[in-house]
């Protein structure tokens, strides 16, 4: 649970500060009180915006918490499970909005689905059931793409390589590789 006051002049970290525990999928309890489960990457995502609201000039402290009766703990669950259902709603209507679209407005929609559905993943600590829902939508999706779609794709991505050149660096046991100007001397091509 992160407990923080900021000051209300200048309002930029306020807004900052509600953006990132959106994103990280918080509960708020009461005004300045927000929570998440207890695990070590929102225990340390916390440390951090800690850390932030001190820097903007305000107050913040970490604690680890239970709810007082398993009811008070349902709906924080329940609370946080509903928001990610909505989401997952939008995703599943997206999904189907875009089963009807052109070629390329479905391969917009596809990759963009496909982030925001590992977005909404990230922040799902209590997995309602929309969330096979907005899976099996994007899965739709995914199998109403034509072999042409993805030829399309695969000769796209072809460019983009063909694009750059690649080479080791000259540093003895390193592996790394890093990217450099292109060279017409770089050819790919779709066949093997």
């Amino acid at each position: 649970m992160l407990v923080y006051r900021l000051p209300r002049e200048p309002s930029t970290p306020r807004i900052t500060l509600w953006r990132k525990l959106r994103r990280l999928g918080v509960v708020q309890v009461v005004d300045g009180v927000v929570a998440l489960p207890l695990d070590s990457r929102n225990r340390e995502q916390l440390e951090w915006l800690a850390d932030e609201v001190i820097e903007a000039g305000g107050d913040a402290s970490i604690w680890i918490s239970v709810p007082a009766t398993a009811a008070q703990e349902r709906a924080l669950a329940a609370s946080m499970a509903e928001r990610i259902a909505v989401e997952y709603r939008r995703i599943v209507q997206d999904a189907e909005s875009a089963l009807g679209a052109g070629e390329a407005d479905r391969r917009r929609t596809l990759a963009r689905l496909r982030r925001e559905l590992r977005r909404v993943g990230s922040r799902d600590y209590f997995p309602p059931p929309e969330r096979e829902e907005a899976r099996a939508a994007v899965d739709r999706l995914v199998e109403e793409a034509s072999e042409d779609d993805l030829d399309d794709l695969i000769e796209h991505r072809i460019h983009l390589l063909a694009a750059r050149r690649w080479r080791a660096l000259g540093r003895p046991a390193l592996s790394s590789w890093e990217r450099i100007r292109p060279s017409p001397r770089t050819c790919f091509s779709a066949a093997p």
